[in-house]
């Protein structure tokens, strides 16, 4: 049967922009203009997922997203690969939400959707790695949750999945609708091909601001925030050397053991 799938998806700065350029200033970590934006890791792990089951079962992937100022080829990339609708809740009143008021507004555009079997979402932002979004749309919704999912099937109207554990992984079984977290097992996201890049230039992207999705200003964005940050900072680190020496390299060795001992590392 046909699904209809959402797939949350996050403009994240480029995670392999070298970690010097990151300052932080006045509470807030701040970028040079060089480092492009990028939609997240995980996020990619989720759009892969949703992709398989529309290439297996047919269906409609809605693209979700929650910001400000989105870089368009940016977040459009998602059509490029085969989603069919991308929207955009984009308003600074979006601006520096913690996991419960991004999980709030998106559970509300989600509502507003209406039809939906499947919503994915990464396993965790390439930002923040908070982790909390996902389930915290799932509790919102009142619909079942299933974590560090590495593979997805739908089977007879229900999501089989696969999910990781430290020696292995469950096979578990969930009804519809619900919730899955995808980690990195289930594969890198598939490139766009030449069609899909065209098709999604001429694509506009639905845009909602909070009064769309029935929320005020106030329960958005830094405005509804429930965690206070108290400081961000950059952590200090400092290592020192010591080189020990010998007469020959089996004194070295014996010196070093010694030295090994002293601190019980031995």
């Amino acid at each position: 049967m046909p699904v209809n799938m959402i797939v949350c998806c996050k403009q994240v700065p480029d995670p392999e922009a070298p970690p010097a350029v990151f300052k932080v200033v006045s509470n807030k970590m701040t970028l040079p203009p060089d480092v492009k934006p990028v939609i997240g890791q995980y996020e990619e792990f989720a759009l892969e997922a949703a992709l398989k089951i529309k290439d297996t079962t047919g269906g409609k992937i809605t693209a979700l997203s929650l910001g400000n100022n989105f870089v368009r080829d940016v977040i459009k990339k998602s059509l490029a690969v085969g989603s069919d609708e991308l929207i955009l809740l984009e308003d600074e009143a979006f601006d520096d939400g913690d996991s419960w008021s991004i999980a709030s507004a998106l559970a509300a555009a989600i509502k507003k959707i209406g039809e939906y079997d499947l919503i994915f979402c990464g396993r965790q932002s390439s930002d923040w790695d908070a982790g909390q979004v996902g389930l915290g749309i799932a509790e919102i919704l009142g619909i079942p949750a299933v974590t560090l999912a590495r593979k997805v099937e739908i089977t007879d109207g229900k999501a089989k999945v696969e999910r990781v554990i430290p020696d292995g992984y469950q096979v578990i079984e969930v009804t519809l609708p619900a919730v899955i977290v995808v980690t990195s097992g289930l594969g890198a996201l598939r490139y766009a091909t030449l069609k899909g890049i065209m098709a999604a230039a001429k694509k506009q992207p639905v845009v909602w601001k909070p009064a769309d999705i029935g929320l005020e200003p106030a329960q958005v964005g830094a405005a509804g925030r429930r965690v206070k940050l108290e400081k961000l900072f950059q952590p200090v680190k400092e290592g020192k050397c010591e080189m020990i020496e010998g007469e020959t390299p089996v004194e070295a060795g014996a010196n070093l053991a010694v030295k090994l001992r002293e601190a019980k590392l031995l």
